[in-house]
């Protein structure tokens, strides 16, 4: 009588959280970043995956076109080749499945996600490049004043 009935019913707790980040890096790391380095590494770790998918893509395609050889091959070679392309085949087809299913993820993000916060992004960083900007044509014009002022002091 000491041992807890077993049941199909479903008892509430906190929900899974998605974590993009490698387990074990410890949480409190996470903790001490501010929003934009969290982003930020969120981003990283949404590339690097989307780079290797498009890796396994790549490689499987090429791996396909060295395979569909012709030449004088026995039965064995042909049977080898077929399970090879199989092979590669599928481990195509789980990576087109998971950049389909990243860019799902990213579609409902940008649906969800807060459009004041893009928008004012949006404008500090248009912000920061038209100063960049403004600055590049000052240094262009000191430089240009300066290639201009020295001919005339050439001839005077």
């Amino acid at each position: 009588m000491a041992d807890v009935p077993q049941s199909d019913v479903s008892r509430p707790s906190a929900l899974p959280t998605a974590n993009f980040l490698h387990r074990g890096t410890g949480a409190q790391s996470l903790v001490d970043q501010n929003s934009a380095e969290y982003l930020d590494a969120i981003e990283e770790e949404w590339n690097k995956k989307v780079d290797m998918e498009v890796e396994t893509l790549v490689d499987g395609m090429v791996d396909l076109v060295g395979l569909a050889s012709i030449a004088d091959k026995d039965k064995f070679r042909v049977a080898q080749e077929s399970f090879q392309a199989q092979s590669r085949a599928e481990s195509m087809i789980r990576a087109a499945n998971s950049l389909l299913s990243i860019t799902h993820s990213m579609k409902l993000l940008l649906l969800l996600s807060d459009e004041a916060q893009i928008a004012h992004r949006r404008d500090a960083e248009l912000k920061i490049v038209q100063e960049e900007r403004d600055d590049a044509k000052a240094k262009v014009e000191a430089l240009l004043d300066e290639l201009l002022k020295k001919p005339n002091k050439l001839q005077d």
